[in-house]
């Protein structure tokens, strides 16, 4: 819930605003599936390389991200997909690039 006052959410482990509507994610995980069959798709996995943690896994296993989730309104587009591994994937899920980044910033400041 995003309080009535300009002070931002705090930011916990089920907080995301999930709004996208059930025929827009249909929608783009059906062009995920193409996109995912495509040449450009198969060059980008070819380095192996996962976009967050920067290991290298054989290229079957890196699974496609949507930076921006579908599932938040993200798109199936080139430019907001990237090559993950599991691992990564299932650590972000909901959460975009900043805020993965600010939870590992709240979480390293509570450990000291």
């Amino acid at each position: 819930m995003i309080p009535d006052d300009d002070t931002p959410p705090e930011l916990s482990a089920d907080w995301v605003l999930v709004d996208a509507s059930p025929e827009h994610v249909q929608r783009e995980r059906a062009r995920a599936r193409e996109l995912r069959a495509s040449g450009w798709w198969q060059r980008k996995t070819q380095k192996g390389l996962c976009a967050y943690c920067g290991k290298s896994f054989p290229p079957r296993e890196l699974t496609m991200d949507h930076i921006v989730p579908v599932a938040r309104g993200g798109r199936s587009v080139k430019g907001n997909v990237a090559p993950a591994c599991k691992t990564c994937n299932n650590e972000k899920k909901l959460l975009t690039p900043a805020e993965l980044l600010l939870r590992a910033q709240k979480i390293s400041v509570e450990e000291e």
